[in-house]
């Protein structure tokens, strides 16, 4: 599935026998879709964060730059690591050779609970796609 909402997602669980694998949203520390995650969770979903680098639009967020210093990586590398520490399935975009480099270099560090806790805070609806929640 793509951009399904819980509402969605009850209304197809209740009209099939078949409950989808992955959900794929948008989803990333400023769009924290913790109450869909904790659906999906409890129905055997996956959620698959697409745009989990905002288009690039938050990595200079000082709140994050701070995070990013303390464990000696890039922002994207802790936004990357951020939505594999919650348990999706990370789809980090790039065209660069060297960023796809960077973004694979993630599996070295853990980010502490105390940062990822400041990292859930971050949740701002913040879209760069557009919003399904309107769609019946």
């Amino acid at each position: 599935m793509s951009n399904y909402t819980i509402n969605h997602l009850k209304q197809l669980i209740e009209r099939s026998d078949i409950v989808p694998v992955v959900n794929q949203v948008e989803f990333s520390p400023y769009l924290y879709q913790k109450e869909l995650q904790e659906y999906c969770e409890a129905n055997g979903i996956y959620i698959e964060a697409y745009t989990p680098l905002t288009r690039g639009k938050k990595l200079k967020d000082p709140n994050l730059v701070k995070i990013a210093k303390k464990y000696g990586k890039t922002a994207a590398q802790i936004l990357i690591k951020w939505a594999l520490q919650v348990n999706t399935i990370v789809l980090p975009k790039s065209v660069n050779k060297d960023r796809i480099i960077e973004n694979a270099n993630i599996f070295d560090f853990e980010i502490a609970e105390e940062d990822m806790a400041e990292l859930e805070e971050f949740n701002e609806n913040y879209r760069t796609s557009w919003d399904p929640s309107n769609i019946e």
